[in-house]
């Protein structure tokens, strides 16, 4: 879903509203999802899509437009970023290093709590599985959020994966300060 189709959220929202990246300089996913009392609810999610023609620093003010107006429109309090997987080789290390930074400093500006996350993190929470493949965390994410349809690209359910994580995180804190 293109940014400027996603629905704006009132100033009064009642829950808060955890909103993932999965950072990248051609496509950056992102998804959001509120966080009720009976479990998290998906508000959104999509990608967007940078011109592969255009060079890197002309890609990346496109993405971190996007990105203002995904949180704008969204307004959410978190914003949790996967962190670079740093296997891949220099050159992409070097790309996903750009995007994730256009990414942080986008949600910083918006005000946001920023969490970071590594994707096998987010595997491992919602899957139990840190190395699990992604469709299988799609499927995952889809079953957590009573979704009949798992949502596409994969970029997007990367991004909501790491949004259920720090829901996820945030309930077994809470679980646990009321134990103690």
């Amino acid at each position: 879903m293109p940014a400027s189709d996603l629905p704006q959220v009132p100033h009064d929202v009642e829950w808060p509203i955890v909103l993932g990246i999965d950072p990248g300089t051609l496509v950056v996913g992102y998804g959001a999802v509120v966080m009720r009392s009976d479990g998290p609810a998906l508000l959104a999610a999509g990608v967007v899509r940078a011109t592969k023609t255009d060079d890197v620093p002309t890609r990346l003010g496109y993405i971190r437009r996007e990105l203002d107006l995904v949180m704008k429109r969204l307004r959410p309090s978190t914003v949790v970023v996967e962190h670079a997987y740093t296997s891949i080789n220099m050159q992409s290390a070097l790309r996903v290093g750009e995007g994730r930074g256009v990414a942080l400093s986008a949600a910083a500006c918006f005000g946001a709590q920023v969490v970071q996350y590594q994707a096998s993190e987010a595997k491992k929470t919602l899957v139990g599985v840190g190395s699990a493949d992604k469709e299988r965390v799609a499927k995952m994410v889809a079953m957590q959020l009573g979704l009949g349809t798992v949502p596409e690209p994969l970029d997007a359910t990367d991004a909501l994966a790491l949004a259920l994580t720090f829901v996820h995180r945030q309930r077994f804190e809470s679980q646990l300060g009321a134990k103690t």
